[in-house]
This record gives structure tokens, C-alpha cells and sequence, in this order.
């Protein structure tokens, strides 16, 4: 083979070398942009749904700041005897069973809210026993009248998660 005959070669063979290094770029390029655009969609329509499970997650553990903040509380849950301590049970067995019913809420919520809304309820319940560990209370309805009292002094913690809670919502929305 002389070098003509490579150099004609060459010269038939490098424009289409060329040629298809370029489609293969723009494809590849195309196709990657559609990918991700599918991705993009799919994500999009992921976030319409589980929106609505996000609010309703968010409504939810509202509703359990509200029942589980003492005011409402002990209006809601009178005592059944004089015994303080049975009383003292029987508002946290209420606590235990109302975060139960919500406890699978936590996936949806963030992190720093489930921490909030945790300690709001540990602090209620160590705020509801401290009281009760007071000489001066002797029975069950002085157990409520003394944690009511405090109230008044002091914003209870439910109150403050739920202010959190509601913050985080409004960036969500």
C-alpha cells in the first residue's frame, strides 16, 4: 500500500471519526438532560403528595401540644380521688398514651421539631412530678391548683413547641 492510498484513507475515515464524536456528544448530552428532567418531574410529583402528609403530620402534633399542655389538661382530666400520687399517674399515663397515638408523625416532621415537641413533653411530665414532690401539696386537687398556679408565672413548654412548630410550617409552605 503506497501513502496515497493511507492518506485518502485518512482523509475519508478522520471526517467521519469527527462526525461521530460529536452525535455521540449532543446524544449522550440529551440524553443526560432527560434524565434528569425525569427526575426533576418524578420529584415534583413526589413533593405533591407527601405535602399534604407533611401538614397533616404538623396538624397533628399541634393537636397533641394542645392536649398535652397542662392547662388544658388538667381541665380535661380531674382527678378520680384525693390521692395525689394515683392523680400525679394519671395525668402522665394521659401524656404517654396521646404521644403513642402520635408517635409515627415523626417521620414526616423534622428532626429539630420532634426534639422540640420531645422535650416539651419530658418537661411537662418532670414539671407535673417536681410539683408533686412538694410537701405542701397533700392531695390531688391541690396537685392541679399548684401546677395551674405555675402556669400563670411560667409559659408552658407545650406553648413554646407549638410556636416552633408553627414557624417551621410557615417556611414549609
Amino acid at each position: 500500500m503506497d501513502t496515497s492510498k493511507l492518506i485518502e484513507i485518512a482523509a475519508y475515515t478522520l471526517p467521519s471519526v469527527i462526525t461521530g464524536g460529536v452525535a455521540y456528544y449532543f446524544f449522550n448530552s440529551y440524553f443526560k438532560n432527560e434524565q434528569g428532567r425525569r427526575k426533576f418531574l418524578l420529584m415534583k410529583e413526589n413533593q405533591k403528595s407527601a405535602l399534604p402528609l407533611k401538614l397533616q403530620a404538623y396538624e397533628r402534633m399541634a393537636l397533641f401540644l394542645e392536649r398535652i399542655n397542662p392547662t388544658k389538661l388538667l381541665l380535661r382530666v380531674a382527678p378520680m380521688s384525693e390521692d395525689k400520687n394515683l392523680y400525679e399517674s394519671f395525668l402522665i399515663d394521659h401524656i404517654e398514651q396521646e404521644f403513642e397515638h402520635n408517635l409515627t408523625q415523626q417521620i414526616y416532621i423534622s428532626d429539630e421539631c420532634w426534639n422540640v415537641i420531645l422535650t416539651a413533653k419530658n418537661t411537662i411530665i418532670q414539671n407535673i412530678r417536681k410539683t408533686n414532690m412538694s410537701e405542701k401539696i397533700t392531695n390531688a386537687d391541690k396537685l392541679r391548683e399548684t401546677i395551674l398556679s405555675d402556669l400563670l408565672e411560667n409559659e408552658s413548654p407545650s406553648t413554646i413547641a407549638l410556636a416552633y412548630l408553627k414557624k417551621e410550617v410557615t417556611q414549609i409552605i
